[in-house]
C-alpha cells in the first residue's frame, strides 16, 4: 500500500470516527442522561487522553499569561458549540443536525469577508446559494413534519460558535501554539461550562451499566483521540486540502447511523438537500482561501494542523 492510499484511508477513518457522535450519544439520552452530563464526561475522559498524547510526543504544557484568557474564551466557545449541537439531538434527527452543522465553513468565509475584508469570490457566493437551497430541502423531516425551529436554532448557534472559534484561533496569538496543546486547554476550560451547568456535580446524571460507561468512553476515544491521530497522519501523507474535503464524510456517517441504527427516515428530498450542502462546503474548501483556516481546526474538536510550509514554526 503506497503512502497516498494510506493517507486517504486514514482521512476516511478520521471523518467516520467523528461522525460516530450520535451513535454513542443517543443511547445515553435514551438511558436518561442529559446533554450536560454526557458532555461533561466526554470532556473529562478526553482530557487525560490528549494529555498522554502530548507527553508521548515530547511536548510540554507551558502556556503564556497572554494566552490564558484567549484559551478560556476559545474553550467556552467550543463548549457552547458542543452543547448546542447535543441539545439539538432532542429536537431533530441526528443526521440532519450533523448536516446542518456542516455549514460552519460557509459562516467562516462570511466572517472573514465582513471583518477581515477577504474577497468573497463568485464560487463562494454560488456555494452559499447552493447550501441555502440544500437547507431549504431539509425543512421537513423524513416523516413529513416540519423541522423543529428550536432544533434548527441550536444547530445554527453551534455552527456560529465554532466558526467564531476557528477565526479567533487563527487570528490571535494562539495560531503559533501546537494544535494538540490548544485542544487540551480548550477541552479543559470548556469543561468548566458543563461543571457549572451540572451544579458542580450535584445534578450530574450517572449511568449504571458497563455498556453505557463504554459509550461515554467511546465518545472520548473515537470522535476525539482516534479522529485526531488519523487526521494528523492523513495530512502528512496527502496534504491538508484533501484531508479537509474528506471531512464531508462526517455528516454522511451520522446520517448512516441515524438511518440504520436509530430508524431515522431518509427520503429522496432529504438526500438531495444533504448532498447540496456537502457539495457547497466541499467546493469552498477546495477552491478558496478558507482552506487555510479549516485545515487546522475542524468540527467540535480541532484536529487539522496546518502544513509546515504555511506556518514554519507550527507544531502538531
Amino acid at each position: 500500500m503506497n503512502t497516498k492510499t494510506k493517507g486517504y484511508i486514514l482521512g476516511i477513518i478520521a471523518a467516520a470516527a467523528y461522525g460516530m457522535n450520535p451513535l454513542f450519544a443517543l443511547p445515553l439520552y435514551k438511558a436518561g442522561m442529559n446533554p450536560d452530563s454526557v458532555l461533561f464526561f466526554r470532556y473529562l475522559f478526553a482530557i487525560p487522553i490528549l494529555g498522554i498524547m502530548i507527553k508521548v510526543r515530547g511536548r510540554n504544557f507551558t502556556i503564556k499569561k497572554r494566552e490564558l484568557l484567549l484559551l478560556v474564551i476559545m474553550g467556552l466557545l467550543v463548549a457552547l458549540s458542543s452543547l448546542a449541537l447535543f441539545l439539538s439531538y432532542n429536537y431533530m434527527d441526528a443526521g440532519i443536525a450533523s448536516t446542518l452543522l456542516f455549514v460552519y465553513p460557509i459562516i467562516v468565509a462570511l466572517i472573514m469577508s465582513c471583518l477581515y475584508k477577504e474577497k468573497l469570490t463568485t464560487l463562494t457566493v454560488l456555494c452559499i446559494l447552493l447550501a441555502l437551497g440544500g437547507i431549504g430541502l431539509l425543512y421537513k423531516n423524513g416523516n413529513g413534519t416540519t423541522l423543529n425551529a428550536t432544533g434548527v436554532f441550536l444547530v445554527m448557534v453551534s455552527a456560529l460558535s465554532y466558526a467564531i472559534y476557528i477565526v479567533g484561533v487563527n487570528k490571535s496569538a494562539l495560531k503559533d501554539i501546537a494544535t494538540l496543546k490548544v485542544t487540551f486547554y480548550v477541552l479543559l476550560f470548556g469543561m468548566t461550562l458543563f461543571l457549572v451547568r451540572v451544579d458542580f456535580g450535584q445534578s450530574l446524571c450517572w449511568v449504571d451499566t458497563w455498556y453505557l460507561w463504554g459509550n461515554l468512553i467511546a465518545l472520548a476515544i473515537f470522535p476525539t483521540a482516534i479522529s485526531f491521530l488519523c487526521t494528523t497522519k492523513a495530512v502528512q501523507y496527502i496534504g491538508s486540502t484533501p484531508t479537509a474535503i474528506l471531512g464531508a464524510l462526517e455528516p454522511l456517517t451520522a446520517v448512516f447511523f441515524g438511518v440504520t441504527v436509530f430508524g431515522e427516515i431518509l427520503t429522496p428530498r432529504l438526500s438531495c438537500g444533504i448532498i447540496m450542502i456537502i457539495l457547497a462546503v466541499t467546493f469552498i474548501i477546495a477552491g478558496g482561501n478558507i482552506t487555510v483556516y479549516m485545515v487546522r481546526f475542524r468540527k467540535l474538536f480541532p484536529k487539522l494542523p496546518i502544513k509546515k510550509r504555511n506556518l514554519p514554526n507550527q507544531e502538531i
